[in-house]
């Protein structure tokens, strides 16, 4: 008689997947991942006389949502599938592997190519068989609609909370800080805020002022150094306004405004005009390139005036003693000039003072300092006459501000009293990769 010997299972090696949206909890001794775990563990155990046995590698996602495939312990446990490592994959709950029916069934290839089973401990289903790959699909199907059911009321929330003017968090805008989750304006930021709103409606260029900005070393809240981009972004961020905005819609908000209407209309009517025809305007405009430089040979400041004559503009710096009707002295001191001819004699006297080599030799050191190359400093030195005629008028008194100290009037002519320490820093942007350019 012939003894029957019972032939041992075959050995089925088991990983573990478990996963968790949030990362609320995840600090704790004992978290979802670790129930998730022990509850397939003990499920592996009740089936040891089936030849399962728990593989030591661990595939965990925390704080990782169901909606993607991009998970780490994810893609390491179909890296080790493909490599012939695993035969069953063990889930608390089939949504812990993925909640897109799509996503699924992706899994699901990979897991048929490699003949690998998929078990859920608390649904029990097998998806080798038809029956079991049509429950598969119901329950992925209620698992993708309760996501999508989550999301849609987590967006009516965020949108009835924005009507209501609530913060709901994100990136916060200089000008602000969060207190108890609102906005709450925060005064030295907001002030710059201001400025650069106002600087904007002087300037009407947003390339000019990003640069303008950028050598004063104006900073993001983030402490990054800003760019046109984040310019236009702060420009036509409504918070600034006191509002609350979702999806292009805006409403009331609890915060207060840091820009008045009547700045935010004039700032937003400039920007309705196209980038090309903003900066033809902002070239034409014509800047009093000596305001607050010029005086008489007695003291008396003049002042930027002008007339107009059919269509043409004429302008003029007039001294204050004129305007004032004050009495002054026959001393044949000019007490009103052509502002063109005025203009004209400084920058040309800038241009000859920087062609000298006394001048050269000065630059050269100074920069030097810095690492700048001489080649460098006497090609900008040379190019400064047509770097020059392509600058914005507001950019032209800017620089006119850093050379010059003075300009007097006398009978004999101006004595213009130029700052020799500022002639450094102007070549230094006039070699930066910008380079003072006028285009917008």
């Amino acid at each position: 008689m012939k003894e029957h010997v019972t032939k041992p299972a075959r050995r089925l090696r088991c990983a573990i997947y478990t996963r968790k949206s949030s990362e609320e909890g995840l600090e704790q001794e004992f978290n979802s991942l670790h129930a998730q775990r022990e509850a397939c563990e003990a499920y592996i155990a009740s089936q040891k006389s089936e030849g399962w046995a728990l593989v030591r590698d661990q595939y965990d996602d925390g704080g990782i949502s169901g909606g993607t495939l991009e998970r780490p312990g994810l893609k390491q446990l179909l890296a080790d599938i493909e490599d012939g490592l695993v035969d069953v994959v063990v889930v608390y709950k089939i949504d812990r592997l993925s909640r897109s029916l799509m996503d699924f069934s992706k899994l699901v290839e990979v897991f048929d190519r490699n003949g690998v089973t998929f078990v859920s401990v608390t649904q029990s289903f097998n998806t080798t068989t038809s029956m079991g790959r049509l429950t598969l699909n119901i329950l992925l199907s209620f698992a993708q609609f309760e996501r999508e059911v989550t999301a849609e009321r987590i967006r009516d929330k965020v949108k009835a909370s924005r009507m209501k003017g609530m913060w709901m968090g994100g990136y916060v805008p200089l000008g602000y800080d969060v207190v108890d989750r609102k906005l709450v304006v925060n005064e030295e930021e907001a002030a710059k805020v201001r400025m650069v709103f106002e600087r904007f409606v002087e300037v009407g260029s947003a390339t000019v002022l990003a640069r303008e900005l950028r050598n004063d070393g104006f900073r993001s809240k983030q402490g990054a150094l800003i760019d046109k981009g984040y310019l236009y972004r702060l420009l036509n961020n409504r918070v600034y306004r006191g509002e609350a905005v979702h999806k292009g819609k805006a409403y009331a908000g609890e915060h207060k405004a840091i820009i008045d209407t009547r700045l935010w209309e004039q700032v937003h009517d400039i920007m309705g005009e196209s980038p090309r025809k903003r900066a033809n305007n902002t070239r034409t405009q014509t800047s009093a390139l000596l305001k607050g430089l010029l005086f008489t040979a007695t003291g008396a400041a003049m002042t930027p005036s002008s007339t107009k004559k059919g269509t043409r503009r004429y302008r003029y710096y007039v001294s204050m003693d004129l305007l004032k009707n004050r009495e002054t002295p026959e001393d044949g001191i000019p007490r009103r000039l052509p502002a063109d001819t005025a203009e004209a004699a400084v920058v040309a006297e800038i241009r000859r003072v920087l062609r000298t080599p006394e001048t050269a030799a000065n630059v050269i050191s100074a920069l030097g300092r810095d690492d700048i190359p001489e080649a460098d400093v006497i090609a900008a030195l040379r190019d400064f006459p047509e770097l020059w005629t392509q600058l914005f008028p507001a950019e032209q008194a800017r620089i006119i501000q850093l050379l010059v100290r003075r300009v007097t009037v006398t009978a004999e002519g101006l004595v213009i009293d130029l700052r020799t320490d500022g002639i450094a820093g102007v070549m230094r942007e006039m070699m930066t990769p910008r380079q003072l350019e006028a285009a917008e």
